[in-house]
């Protein structure tokens, strides 16, 4: 049955092979289960519930990419999207952690509208191609902070604005030394560095007296205090009350006064933000394991839409359970170079994130300075993405390098993109450089424009 339903023969694969491939692609994105509930938590959500969370939207995503769209490909919470979530929505601009599920909520909806319509592929075709790299090494440079922050070798200094903070403290050199263990494991092939990496550290710091660790194997924790606390109230929409706002800005300052007083919310931004970092996140990370995997024909990924309408649906579950949003994982590769063909190692990925619910006491021991390697360890891979920019050409590597600048400097994901389109448009027109421009980079320029006006 099996056999017939994920077409395993025809892949080349089987049974086993599939197996031992969703368990090498579980281990090599686990980590997120420990990360997660660290950097939400920082949001004020309840780390346990994150944890569950985090597991359940894994398991949701990874599962109906196996079985709806038959790719090799794990689904979980994704690096960069749960720091934005944190740190810039909540963290700088000051809206409630169920206000910032109300937005991944509402940016899944639309993920979903685009990928029905085929405005996806518009959009994805549309963006400059060093923007998208610069997109990545951008989010890398700003999980690398919130990483250096949290273990305590970076520290706020009122003359240079950061500074090294004492590195013979014992968070910083738990960090370092699980840096030098996941790096030190990855170079040698061995699968899981990460999350061996993790629970080193969390288990080292136990002994030491440094953190506790009760037990190991636990019923799952509630998700009451998660579940279902998306607030939506950002959408409601009262006509008198507008309409005296907008009267009350007019006599305060004139017209521009008043809409500003309409429409400056960032709530526009917030959720624009998502929407181009998961289709960038997930289709990117399609293109590269479908490649890896000889899933590609010339023209193009089969069964993409419904691998991104899993992509979607596990964006909105996760925003209703209480996590950011889900995406599709790079760590697959490693699943696929162990063999990986189809949805059953999604399947299997799937299962084994069920499995892990159990094991909430480990998660919930984990400190910060544990997880902070991993932080850093992944932005360096990120990193990698500026060898493909085109730095021969000024008007595509200086966008580039303002929005990579311009994400940590500003602790804001979403001022980097914005910086990176409008810097992207306003180059290419004041060289003359018109048809360079795709009428979607144009739009999305336009709005972060208009955002910033208001």
């Amino acid at each position: 049955m099996l056999n017939q339903f994920f077409r395993l023969s025809s892949h080349g694969s089987n049974i086993r092979t599939e197996i031992i491939a969703g368990i090498t692609t579980f281990l090599t994105m686990s980590y997120i289960i420990f990360v997660n509930p660290q950097i939400l938590g920082d949001a004020g959500m309840n780390k346990e519930a994150v944890f569950v969370a985090t597991c359940i939207a894994a398991a949701i995503g990874s599962i109906i990419m196996g079985l709806l769209a038959n790719y090799p490909v794990g689904m979980a919470p994704g690096m960069g999207l749960n720091a934005f979530f944190a740190y810039g929505v909540v963290g700088a601009m000051g809206y409630t952690w169920q206000q910032a599920l109300g937005a991944v909520f509402i940016s899944g909806i639309i993920f979903l509208v685009l990928t029905a319509t085929g405005a996806r592929r518009w959009l994805i075709d549309g963006i400059p191609s060093s923007l998208r790299c610069a997109i990545a090494a951008g989010i890398g440079l700003f999980l690398a902070i919130v990483a250096l922050q949290s273990s305590g070798i970076v520290v706020a200094n009122s003359a240079t604005l950061i500074a090294l903070g004492d590195v013979t403290s014992h968070p910083a050199l738990y960090a370092i030394l699980g840096f030098f263990i996941i790096a030190t494991l990855d170079a040698l092939k061995i699968k899981g560095s990460i999350l061996i990496g993790i629970l080193s550290i969390t288990i080292l710091s136990a002994l030491k007296g440094h953190s506790n660790l009760n037990g190991f194997i636990s019923m799952p924790p509630s998700l009451v205090s998660t579940f279902l606390q998306l607030d939506l109230s950002f959408l409601s929409f009262n006509l008198g009350d507008s309409f005296t706002k907008l009267n009350e800005g007019i006599n305060n300052g004139g017209l521009w006064s008043g809409l500003k007083v309409i429409i400056g919310g960032g709530i526009i931004h917030i959720i624009l933000t998502f929407v181009l970092v998961e289709i960038f996140d997930a289709t990117g990370t399609l293109m590269a394991v479908a490649k890896r995997a000889n899933l590609l024909t010339p023209e193009h990924i089969p069964r993409l839409n419904k691998a991104l309408f899993a992509d979607s649906t596990a964006i909105l579950a996760g925003s209703l359970i209480g996590t950011s949003s889900t995406t599709a994982y790079v760590e697959s590769a490693a699943g696929v170079e162990a063999g990986g063909r189809t949805g059953l190692t999604a399947v299997v990925v799937g299962i084994l994130f069920i499995a892990a619910l159990f094991f909430a006491p480990i998660a919930s021991a984990v400190p910060s300075y544990a997880t902070a390697p991993a932080l850093i360890y992944v932005a360096g891979l990120m990193l990698r993405e500026m060898v493909d920019i085109k730095w021969d050409y000024l008007t595509e590597a200086l966008p580039a390098g303002l929005c990579v600048l311009i994400m940590p400097f500003t602790y804001s994901i979403a001022n980097g993109i914005a910086f990176g389109f409008i810097a992207y448009v306003v180059l290419k027109l004041s060289t003359g450089r018109f048809r360079d421009i795709h009428p979607a980079t144009a739009i999305v320029a336009a709005l972060f424009i208009l955002k910033f006006a208001l």
